[in-house]
C-alpha cells in the first residue's frame, strides 16, 4: 500500500461533541466517509495552530462555540486520503442538532456507535476517549478504503 500513496498529508483536526453519554456526529453528505456518522472537523489552515483550527472547524460545521476542549490523540493514516487527524473532545449543553451543509448532525448514544455506520477507526477513538487514554493510532488502509491494519504507536500494540 505505501507505494501507491504520494504527495504530503495535510493536517485536520475532528472534534468529539459529548453530552454526557451522547455525541453530536456528521453523517457526511461526501467521500470520503459519505453516509458515515463522524465527529466534525477539518483542515487547518495555513499557519493555524490545531487548537484554534478545531474551535474554528465546529462553529463552521455547527455553529456551536467551544469553550473548552481536550485533546485526546492522533490518527496517522496510511491512505489514499490527505489527511492526518489532531483529535480533540468538548463536553458541551445539549442543543437540538443544528444545520450543518456537509450533512445532518444528530446525537447519538454512546450505546449505539457499533450500530451505525461509521469509520472502524472512530469506533477505538470513542473507547480510547471513554476510558480516558490519548492514543496515537498508525492506521493502514488499501486502495478501496478499507482498513487492514491498525497499531498503538507508542507501544507498538497491533490493534487490529
Amino acid at each position: 500500500m505505501s507505494n501507491e500513496v504520494t504527495g504530503l498529508k495535510r493536517v485536520a483536526t475532528l472534534c468529539i461533541l459529548r453530552n454526557k453519554d451522547k455525541f453530536l456526529l456528521l453523517k457526511r453528505l461526501k467521500e470520503p466517509n459519505k453516509d458515515m456518522y463522524v465527529p466534525v472537523g477539518g483542515k487547518l489552515d495555513p499557519f493555524e495552530n490545531p487548537d484554534d483550527a478545531v474551535v474554528r472547524e465546529v462553529m463552521e460545521e455547527t455553529g456551536i462555540h467551544i469553550t473548552s476542549k481536550q485533546f485526546c490523540g492522533m490518527l496517522t493514516e496510511t491512505s489514499p486520503v490527505n489527511y492526518n487527524w489532531i483529535s480533540y473532545v468538548s463536553d458541551i449543553e445539549y442543543v437540538e442538532a443544528p444545520y450543518c451543509n456537509e450533512g445532518d448532525l444528530e446525537w447519538i448514544s454512546a450505546d449505539e456507535l457499533e450500530s451505525i455506520p461509521t469509520p472502524l477507526t472512530d469506533l477505538y477513538i470513542y473507547d480510547y476517549v471513554a476510558k480516558g487514554k490519548l492514543f496515537a493510532f498508525n492506521a493502514l488502509y488499501d486502495s478501496a478504503l478499507n482498513l487492514t491494519g491498525l497499531w498503538e504507536q507508542y507501544d507498538g500494540t497491533k490493534i487490529k
